[in-house]
């Protein structure tokens, strides 16, 4: 029982202990411009009835003291449950990174309603990209909805259809880390992704591991594609982590 009760307690704490990973970055093409700046990648915050407003809140106050140029939500930022969606993402309005805050959704976005959850992002000031690529100051900024990248078919086609440009860096939101040699066909430089949790609670670590290898956790390469996946800031059911660890990751670009 004690043993049970201390792992219980250390899993509750190390949940709420939010690691900040810097990690740099080196992208073939990059603007000259891009150089030496930072792009925030928080994902999984899964904000709801568990993880709520004071979750939000904190997260968007250490976002916002990292001053990162840019900040990048590759999905479920909400958990999929009924939620004042505008009350709990409302933090983020204060952030105001100079070149925006862009998502594309999560399976649980999509389990909750992906319009309803976008809408309340955009009232935000989040630019959702669905199947959609902007410029900005030359770099190529890419989303995929979840239930879109789901599909190798469809994948292939969307990324297509958006013509990237292969002599400037791209930069895919992609919430799961799959389908990897589509992505890397396409010409894409880097993806960024979530959902592993890292398995959260062992013995789930291990199986994330199983099911998706090196691109569990951490910047891995797909020939000449990278992918970065991170294990996310927040926790889905059990407010707890064990063999994982929360995070938001300070990419820098060099």
């Amino acid at each position: 029982f004690r043993r049970v009760l201390f792992r219980s307690i250390y899993g509750l704490l190390n949940a709420c202990w939010i690691r900040i990973r810097r990690i740099p970055v080196t992208l073939p093409n990059l603007p000259p411009s891009w150089r030496g700046r930072t792009a925030l990648l928080i994902s999984d915050l899964h904000l709801g009835h568990v993880n709520g407003l004071g979750f939000s809140q904190r997260i968007a106050r250490i976002a916002a003291d990292l001053h990162p140029d840019v900040v990048f939500l590759p999905g479920d930022v909400f958990d999929g449950t009924k939620t004042d969606a505008d009350r709990i993402v409302a933090p983020f309005r204060q952030l105001a990174p100079p070149f925006g805050i862009y998502f594309s959704t999560g399976n649980h976005e999509e389990y909750g309603g992906a319009a309803h959850y976008s809408a309340a992002l955009t009232r935000a000031g989040i630019r959702v990209l669905s199947n959609e690529k902007v410029v900005v100051d030359d770099l190529q900024i890419l989303g995929v909805p979840y239930r879109d990248s789901t599909s190798p078919i469809r994948l292939r086609a969307i990324l297509e259809g958006l013509q990237l440009d292969p002599v400037q860096a791209s930069i895919l939101l992609n919430h799961v880390p799959s389908r990897l040699p589509i992505v890397e066909r396409a010409g894409v430089s880097l993806q960024l992704s979530g959902h592993t949790h890292s398995g959260q609670l062992f013995p789930s670590t291990w199986f994330a591991r199983r099911i998706f290898g090196k691109f569990t956790d951490g910047l891995q390469r797909f020939g000449e594609l990278q992918v970065f996946t991170s294990s996310g800031a927040g926790t889905w059911g059990p407010p707890m982590r064990v063999g994982s660890r929360s995070e938001m990751v300070l990419l820098h670009f060099e």
